[in-house]
């Protein structure tokens, strides 16, 4: 069952947000590399896109490492009441069964659900779910899914654990990005 179709059951979004731009510090392992500059300043971007696009989530879930973190924690500081938010380390590095194990998990009354990560999982995540897209959504994430980039994925499904392959719309694909400070825009 597709999203386009009507499907059985509510209505529910799977926002898939790429981590801002990190740093690459000597010495620091790769699960501990903080934001770069531009990536404090695209993820309250990423935040302020999702409360914008009328997507914000009901709960996130985010990897551990420091940079998903921080992305989380910058975006959702855009909002009122950021929902809760659990950091879950299988997300760190994580291929497409991983992530979907990790989905499927969330509660049923989960209408709208974010995931904070890496790629190429995240990538590859949105091209696995995407049975269609709208407009050139899914070609654009095919060509790249950069750091702080949104897909928006939605579908009909009466619980997460049923989320497939295939049965999602790719309705949206954004690239939050922050504007350097003393800098006009071209």
């Amino acid at each position: 069952m597709s999203a386009r179709s009507g499907g059985a059951g509510p209505l529910r979004r799977l926002v898939v947000l790429r981590h801002a731009k990190s740093a690459w510090p000597v010495g620091v392992p790769d699960h501990e590399r903080p934001l770069a500059p531009r990536g404090r300043r695209d993820a309250p971007a990423a935040g302020r896109a999702l409360a914008e696009a009328d997507c914000l989530p009901d709960l996130a879930l985010c990897s551990t490492a420091v940079r998903a973190r921080q992305t989380w924690e910058l975006a959702s500081a855009q909002w009122g009441t950021p929902p809760p938010a659990r950091h879950d380390p299988r997300l760190y590095a994580a291929d497409v069964p991983e992530l979907l194990d990790v989905v499927r998990e969330a509660p049923d009354q989960v209408r709208t659900l974010l995931l904070v990560g890496h790629n190429p999982g995240l990538e590859e995540l949105v091209l696995d779910l995407a049975g269609d897209a709208l407009d050139d959504a899914l070609d654009d994430v095919r060509t790249k899914f950069p750091t702080s980039a949104i897909a928006i994925l939605a579908w009909h499904g009466d619980s997460w654990a049923s989320l497939a392959p295939g049965t999602a719309l790719l309705t949206d694909m954004i690239v939050a990005r922050g504007k350097k400070k003393g800098k006009k825009e071209a």
